[in-house]
């Protein structure tokens, strides 16, 4: 069974950063594409990022562009989505999902291989 362990989530106020966590211990890295979704409150789910198993990030929000960042280590087998510049309206769940290789062309909810629990990112006005 593999795990998503995220973490770095909390309350964060406007124009603040933050920095999430996903880490896959049970994955070879390389082989996935590994990101994030995120819903938030009375809204539907929507597609954040994701960064390929060649390292290409993707971004499906424009308002994210400029503002967020993916990365990761693969040593560590970790994720790492850094948020800057946070709105209000970047409150919502965000969760780590693992997807095939090619995934990242398709980022959809549904094709993912793995997800996370999710982690309540809060911006204060």
């Amino acid at each position: 069974q593999v795990q998503l362990v995220e973490s770095g989530g909390g309350l964060v106020q406007f124009g603040g950063s933050m920095k999430l966590s996903c880490a896959v211990p049970g994955l070879t890295l390389g082989y996935y594409t590994i990101g994030w979704f995120r819903q938030a409150p009375g809204k539907e789910r929507e597609g954040v990022s994701c960064i390929s198993s060649s390292e290409i990030p993707s971004f499906y929000t424009d308002s994210l562009k400029g503002r967020f960042t993916i990365f990761r280590d693969s040593a560590k087998k970790t994720v790492y989505l850094q948020m800057n510049n946070l709105k209000p309206e970047d409150t919502a769940v965000y969760y780590c999902v693992v997807g095939p290789e090619g995934s990242w062309n398709h980022w959809d909810w549904d094709g993912m291989d793995y997800w996370g629990k999710g982690t309540l990112v809060t911006v204060s006005a």
